[in-house]
């Protein structure tokens, strides 16, 4: 239970953060960069939080749902746990978003598929740090 609320809670807010960040950098906004931009990204961020909620919620309970699975298979480690799980992310993210608007391209598909990934591979560590009871250690 405590890895969905960990994939609940902190990846919508670090998503929508990169997503804002991904639309802002693909639009030319960070051009002319100033205090006064940055505080305007950031009021735009916590305006906006509610809807990352709204729209990461569900996609990031089902990476939690991804990463329940692969943690009950015993031959899969953490590490290669959280890579899997940031390769789906990256690609979905990249796959729904990155072909979008008038700008498509290689900056557009990263940008996006960090969208994906950075809180997949977050909430995957948080969960295996916090959430995961610790295996047996069996010497042969």
């Amino acid at each position: 239970m405590k890895r969905y609320l960990i994939f609940g809670t902190i990846g919508p807010l670090v998503g929508g953060f990169l997503m804002l960040f991904a639309t802002t950098v693909a639009s030319g906004y960070w051009t002319d960069t100033s205090l006064s931009e940055i505080g305007k990204f950031l009021g735009a961020f916590v305006k906006t939080l509610q809807y990352s909620y709204l729209f990461g919620i569900v996609p990031l309970l089902m990476f939690g749902a991804i990463d329940d699975i692969l943690y009950h298979v015993k031959r899969i480690s953490f590490v290669a746990r959280i890579l899997i799980l940031g390769a789906i992310g990256f690609a979905t993210a990249s796959l729904l978003y990155g072909s979008r608007g008038p700008d498509t391209g290689a900056l557009q598909f990263v940008l996006y598929g960090l969208v994906g990934l950075v809180p997949a591979m977050l909430s995957s560590w948080l969960a295996h740090r916090y959430a995961d009871a610790p295996r047996p250690v069996h010497s042969t």
